[in-house]
């Protein structure tokens, strides 16, 4: 108990500094800028490009494939990492500078945000030693060794059901415009808040959808007892341009996707540290 009291008070600490806040402020500039490219490779499959699928891997490698693209990959894995720094702080201190006290809710949320972008982070660095397989391939693999424990399946369904779960929360929060509590309003004039609170809604509800799509499937691959219907995010946006009418449904969700980028660019100044 009292290691875990000093650790705390040494992580509350941490959080005070200028280095935690340019960490999270550069995570959520990374964040954005890697659903930006999601979003417009999705639109390029939409037009039926054949690059990079839309997805976190495909965003990284496009970032790798620019100009300078190893320092640009170099400085992504450095945001991605400050943002997992962020959230865990969050989570494992509950208060931070800017904020204040986080709820037992915002502090579950940061555990599992955490640690999906310090898996972000990987695999960032997996892309720039070229060893990183795809977001589906991954699910796929994973999927199909947890359908083979006792329980595999209820197991999978639970992550199906937790993903949708999400992507509820998440319209619940862009819709209701509750995120707008974790930006500073109070320092925005009228005309940039009403097009920050826009930017944030419309964002906010595609990333749902993308969650919902993720969640769907596999959920239908526990229901279905197949691991190869379990996808990530770009086999999720793939099958959906498969679907009637999955052109035009396929850029909605992606200009979605181009949007929440930019808000996650703009939270990067606004965002309550």
């Amino acid at each position: 108990m009292i290691a875990t009291r000093e650790a705390q008070a040494q992580a509350r600490s941490f959080t005070q500094t200028r280095t935690f806040e340019a960490l999270a402020r550069a995570g959520y500039i990374a964040r954005g800028v890697v659903y930006l490219l999601i979003g417009v490779l999705a639109i390029r499959l939409a037009q039926g490009d054949s690059g990079p699928r839309p997805g976190q891997q495909g965003a990284l490698r496009t970032i790798g494939d620019q100009p300078f693209g190893k320092w640009l990959l170099v400085l992504t894995a450095i945001g991605l990492g400050g943002y997992a720094i962020w959230r865990l702080s969050q989570a494992f201190v509950g208060y931070t500078p800017e904020y204040g006290k986080h709820s037992g809710s915002d502090r579950i949320g940061a555990v599992g945000s955490g640690l999906a972008y310090a898996a972000f982070c990987i695999l960032a660095i997996n892309v720039l030693r070229g060893t990183a397989s795809s977001s589906s391939a991954k699910t796929k693999s994973t999927t199909a060794g947890a359908l083979q424990w006792t329980g595999g399946r209820e197991i999978v369904g639970a992550v199906g059901i937790m993903f949708i779960g999400i992507a509820a929360y998440q319209a619940y929060l862009g819709l209701s415009k509750t995120f707008l509590k974790y930006s500073k309003t109070a320092e925005m004039s009228p005309s940039v808040r009403s097009a920050f609170t826009l930017v944030g809604v419309l964002g906010i509800v595609a990333r749902a959808v993308a969650f919902l799509l993720i969640g769907l499937f596999v959920l239908k691959a526990a229901i279905q007892f197949d691991a190869k219907q379990a996808v990530g995010i770009d086999g999720a946006l793939a099958r959906l341009h498969q679907h009637a009418y999955g052109t035009p449904a396929l850029i909605i969700v992606a200009v979605g996707l181009i949007i929440f980028g930019a808000y996650s660019i703009a939270d990067s100044r606004f965002r309550k540290i």
